[in-house]
């Protein structure tokens, strides 16, 4: 079995994959404090639920935006699995794609991953839009290609800091669509409204002037914990692929065997 682990800001998604197929996932907070013998429990009990055992592992793919996190990550494969798993970043790993940035290294394990996914599977220009910590869009040319991205705020970002620097709103959460008018009768609603709306003018304007600029039709993939809220009320984002990272690093693990 291959196991899969996306280590973003907030989560991180631990993935069991069989035959090039997901067959389990699970979410953890990405806590820099979590040490390589906590994961170990955690996912022996996981396993156990599915009738599993940690050495059906064999190998391990890794995509980490978080260094702390990554580090007790290969603890955990070296001290438990007798792994040394292949990770996003590392200089003898083939993406299978050229990244056409300033400073290729720069660029988030997980955007490149996510441009490898699109390249696979989809094989069309895209704009992958990761409703994450932040809020990033990254295109993918016609051949495949990395050509850079935008990075803003994320949702949950926002609104903490909606929170923190006021001091008479309340903290919210958004974790379904806002389906009211768009003018709120209360601070609340008011609140809601200006995030999901706001959230959606966002995406759509920023997609527009993408293809504006790369003067190409590209296809809009939504990815990341809350990519379904939008999906309704936004008509640029085409598809929402909640897996597309995953498919990726398991690409990228097969491309690397």
């Amino acid at each position: 079995m291959l196991l899969v682990i996306d280590v973003g800001n907030t989560n991180t998604v631990f993935a069991i994959a069989q035959n090039n197929k997901i067959f389990k996932q699970w979410r953890i907070n990405s806590s820099i404090k979590r040490t390589a013998d906590e994961y170990s429990v955690w996912l022996i009990k996981l396993l156990e639920i599915e009738n599993l055992k940690l050495s059906s592992i064999s190998n391990c793919i890794v995509a980490s935006v978080v260094p702390e996190v990554l580090l007790q990550i290969k603890i955990f494969n070296e001290k438990y699995l007798n792994i040394a798993p292949l990770v996003i970043g590392d200089d003898n790993l083939d993406l299978g794609i050229s990244i056409n940035i300033d400073v290729p290294s720069e660029a988030g394990a997980d955007r490149l991953v996510n441009a490898v996914a699109v390249n696979k599977f989809y094989k069309k220009p895209g704009i992958v839009v990761d409703f994450g910590t932040a809020t990033t869009f990254d295109v993918i040319s016609k051949d495949g290609d990395y050509e850079g991205g935008v990075i803003a705020p994320g949702i949950n970002l926002s609104l903490e800091a909606l929170y923190m620097a006021t001091s008479r709103l309340p903290r919210i959460g958004i974790d379904e669509p806002y389906y009211k008018a768009v003018i709120g009768k209360n601070t609340k609603d008011s609140m809601k409204s200006g995030i999901y709306w706001g959230y959606i003018s966002l995406i759509e304007g920023i997609i527009e002037r993408i293809k504006k600029e790369t003067k190409t039709k590209n296809i809009v993939i939504a990815t990341g914990g809350l990519s379904n809220i939008f999906t309704k009320d936004c008509s640029a984002i085409e598809i929402v692929d909640e897996d597309l990272t995953v498919k990726g690093l398991i690409h990228i693990f097969n491309i690397n065997i």
